[in-house]
């Protein structure tokens, strides 16, 4: 049937403009479900608008997580969303990447070629500490029965130092684990492993090294814990062994500092993750661990899944998840190699140890980290800086410049101490970080000027997100 232009049926919403909606003109539905739904153009620009006053991801120095990748990267990831990494037998090439990935990682760390190491990529490094203290869990009371100990008669502990990241308080809370904390003080910023075997008995599952502790960016000497283990192994039946937590270091010392033994090379080091989304250089979503031989991962813990026609294990805690950032880590160690990842650390590492000297010019701060391990910098209010203001509102002023800067106290018998931190990371340049030293120079002007200030001297609280 033939019509005229006027008869012809148009859907007059989507000529509508985006501002001059309907749904641009009224509240929407927040925490209840719509009758109808509306244009995706106009969906999209509503959850947009709300995220519109959040702080701009790069400019953020509280978070070691990744706000860069390159488009090649983002295009890969994006084109790969719906990949379940779950699911070996629909996605056979994809499971084939993990395992490359998990091989390189095991490569890096120096597993020795005599044994089978085994490994698994995780949602991030919290849920690759959760497996690393379980296999712990679960070897110890294994070899705890065979040596007729009474298991039930007093809780399994975990020796750490006090500097430890959240996710360890929730390991122990959610497997019935006794925390033995080893306290930071002034002298001792990691663990002290003049103390560290004082908290051991038959109970203790393992001992965890940090390998870039989260309030400070120390390292741990594992070197030295593992020494340390060896000589309590020697003369004890019960076997101490150590995990070491490289959330943010595993990803970072084997590029900068390749001759520091912190890895496989030590014999006690039976087990180590990272985060693939901190210096991995991925955005959030991705950790890595590896256990140096398979004798260390409990086969309780293991489970198989379909693969090909055949079983293939898996060990992580979630099951269904994008694969997506698992194909990110493995464009990444194909784009930029060992030596690009030299190259992007070493000079992350310069542009921190540029601030830290920026800062220390100021003669206001004493100087915590300079940046020397991992890319951090943390520093503390002198006693004697004699400035009104305090360092909760020097992270206000810098927020007004969109730098977030966190300000808290560190951990317990240190809780008095208030320290500042800027992450480091690999798309903070040489000229940004220029920018962030004039933003912190008028800051410090603008303090100084200031008659009134927000903050109290004397509270002490945790400004900013500082895992």
């Amino acid at each position: 049937m033939l019509y005229g232009e006027k008869d012809k049926k148009w859907d007059k919403r989507y000529e509508v403009p985006i501002f001059g909606s309907e749904e641009e003109g009224m509240t929407v539905s927040k925490y209840k479900m719509a009758e109808s739904g509306m244009e995706p153009r106009i969906a999209y620009q509503l959850v947009k608008d709300q995220l519109i006053d959040e702080g701009n991801a790069r400019q953020n120095l509280a978070t070691f997580c990744q706000t860069y990748m390159e488009p090649e990267a983002e295009r890969l990831m994006a084109e790969t969303l719906e990949k379940n990494a779950i699911d070996k037998s629909e996605y056979p090439q994809t499971a084939e990447i993990e395992n490359r990935c998990v091989n390189i990682l095991a490569d890096l760390w120096n597993a020795p070629p005599s044994e089978t190491y085994m490994g698994t990529s995780t949602v991030g490094s919290s849920e690759a500490c959760m497996l690393g203290g379980m296999a712990m869990k679960f070897r110890w009371r294994n070899l705890a029965l065979k040596r007729g100990l009474d298991v039930m008669r007093q809780k399994p502990n975990l020796v750490i130092s006090s500097g430890y990241q959240v996710c360890w308080e929730k390991f122990c809370v959610y497997w019935d684990i006794e925390m033995r904390e080893v306290p930071m003080d002034a002298a001792h910023l990691s663990i002290d492993t003049e103390k560290v075997l004082d908290y051991v008995d038959d109970y203790t599952i393992g001992i965890v090294g940090i390998l870039g502790i989260t309030y400070t960016g120390k390292f741990d000497d594992i070197k030295k814990l593992d020494a340390l283990v060896g000589d309590y192994n020697e003369t004890h039946e019960h076997e101490l062994v150590i995990h070491v937590d490289g959330a943010s270091g595993a990803m970072f010392a084997p590029f900068v500092d390749p001759s520091l033994e912190w890895d496989f090379r030590l014999p006690n080091v039976v087990s180590i993750n990272t985060s693939g989304h901190k210096y991995g250089l991925v955005y959030p979503g991705v950790g890595w661990i590896v256990w140096r031989n398979k004798e260390y991962l409990p086969k309780e813990l293991v489970f198989e899944v379909s693969y090909l026609g055949g079983k293939m294990p898996t060990m992580a805690i979630n099951f269904s998840r994008s694969a997506s950032q698992i194909i990110g880590q493995y464009y990444n160690f194909l784009r930029f190699g060992f030596s690009g990842y030299q190259e992007i650390h070493e000079r992350t590492k310069k542009v921190a140890l540029f601030l830290a000297k920026e800062i220390d010019k100021t003669g206001l701060f004493e100087i915590y980290n300079n940046g020397e391990n991992i890319p951090i910098v943390c520093y503390k209010l002198k006693e004697d800086a004699g400035v009104p203001w305090t360092l909760y509102d020097l992270a206000d002023r810098l927020l007004m410049k969109g730098w977030q800067v966190p300000a808290y106290p560190l951990p317990n018998a240190m809780e008095d101490t208030v320290i500042q931190r800027y992450v480091c990371r690999a798309d903070l340049g040489f000229n940004m970080a220029e920018e962030l030293v004039l933003d912190f120079h008028d800051a410090i002007q603008e303090l100084n000027a200031a008659r009134i200030l927000y903050h109290d001297e004397g509270e002490n609280k945790t400004y900013g997100f500082t895992h």
